[in-house]
């Protein structure tokens, strides 16, 4: 039921009514006793239902027939005793290890010497300006090109003869009757292959028409002379490089102490001997196999029939001979080409400044032999 205040305001003044309307109604009852004394008659009573017949017994179920009796499980048979395994030899002992005998001790590790400061670069010197480069002369002006002449017109091809008929196949003979198969043990004898014929010879062939003149190129002109190549200026020569100075004697190493002697191995304990393998029974014999029986003969092939002779072909048509092939028209003169001008006069190369001697190089500092050692040479 909700509680909500609207339904509240609906269901209040709903109560009221409905508690007036029981009020209105138990006045009028009460009037209308108070009027009626008289108390009506009472309803006759209901005549009594007819009782239900008896219920007829059920019928007796007949008797269940009783199972069968199972038969009695035969015992399982006995099994076999198991032998017992052999028993296990012993294991033998592992021999005792020797004692690992002790390291040396390592010598102690000389300290490295302290090396020298390197000295510094000396200046480097300034160089004379690059002299500037002249002007670049302008490329002479390309020839123009000349058309080249039409291409002459194509003659028309011949026409083609006519392809001849082939020839009518002749009939293949009618096939013999095949004859019965006798029987396969002896091979007749092989008849004799009959002659081939005679291969018919090919027509001559015909000969090639002659081919056309070839007409000779025009001469081809000649160069113009090549320009002389002024000669490069001479190189200056370098001035002498001084000798390297002598490097200091190398200090000998200091001797190396000798290793202590290894001490001796002792001996292994003998092994034992393993113990003797029983002996393995014998296998029963193998029953033999049985005689397979004989294969019989295969029954006698028949002869095969002997083949028709093969019919020679015909004579083979001559080819037609072919027309003659138009020789080429002329071909043209090539164009004159233009004599090519001569290039500038090429600028001498500019005198190059006098190279300045190199700084001499400083003394080399004297080099110990543990920088090997140090980087793992």
């Amino acid at each position: 039921m909700t509680t909500s205040p609207k339904w509240r305001s609906v269901l209040a003044p709903a109560a009221m009514a409905a508690a007036l309307a029981a009020a209105a109604l138990a006045s009028a009852g009460t009037a209308h006793a108070q009027d009626d004394t008289t108390p009506h008659p009472p309803y006759p009573a209901q005549p009594a239902h007819p009782a239900h017949g008896a219920k007829p017994a059920y019928p007796v179920h007949p008797e269940k027939p009783a199972y069968p009796v199972h038969p009695v499980k035969p015992e399982y048979p006995v099994h076999p005793v198991k032998p017992e395994y052999p028993v296990k030899p012993v294991k033998p002992e592992y021999p005792v290890k020797p004692v690992k005998p002790e390291y040396p001790v390592k010598p102690v590790k000389p300290e490295y010497p302290v090396k020298p400061v390197k000295p510094e670069y000396p200046v480097k010197p300034e160089y004379p300006a690059k002299p500037v480069h002249p002007v670049k002369p302008e490329y002479p002006t390309k020839p123009v090109k000349p058309e080249y002449p039409a291409h002459p017109v194509k003659p028309a091809y011949p026409v083609k003869p006519v392809k001849p008929e082939y020839p009518a196949k002749p009939a293949y003979p009618a096939k013999p009757v095949k004859p019965e198969y006798p029987a396969k043990p002896a091979y007749p004898a092989k008849p004799a292959y009959p002659a081939k014929p005679v291969k018919p010879e090919y027509p001559a062939k015909p000969a090639y028409p002659a081919k056309p003149v070839k007409p000779e190129y025009p001469a081809k002109p000649a160069y113009p002379a090549k320009p002389v190549k002024p000669e490069y200026p001479a190189k200056p020569a370098y001035p002498a490089k001084p000798a390297y100075p002598a490097k200091p004697v190398k200090p000998e190493y200091p001797a190396k102490p000798a290793y202590p002697a290894k001490p001796v191995k002792p001996e292994y304990p003998a092994k034992p001997a393993y113990p003797a393998k029983p002996v393995k029974p014998e296998y029963p014999a193998k029953p033999a196999y049985p005689v397979k029986p004989a294969k019989p003969a295969y029954p006698a092939k028949p002869a095969h029939p002997v083949k028709p002779m093969k019919p020679a072909y015909p004579a083979k048509p001559a080819h037609p001979v072919k027309p003659m092939k138009p020789a080429y028209p002329a071909k043209p003169a090539h164009p004159v080409k233009p004599v090519k001008p001569d290039y500038p006069s090429k600028p001498a190369h500019p005198v190059k400044p006098v190279k300045p001697d190199h700084p001499k190089h400083p003394s080399k500092p004297k080099h110990s032999g543990h920088e090997k050692e140090q980087h793992g040479w």
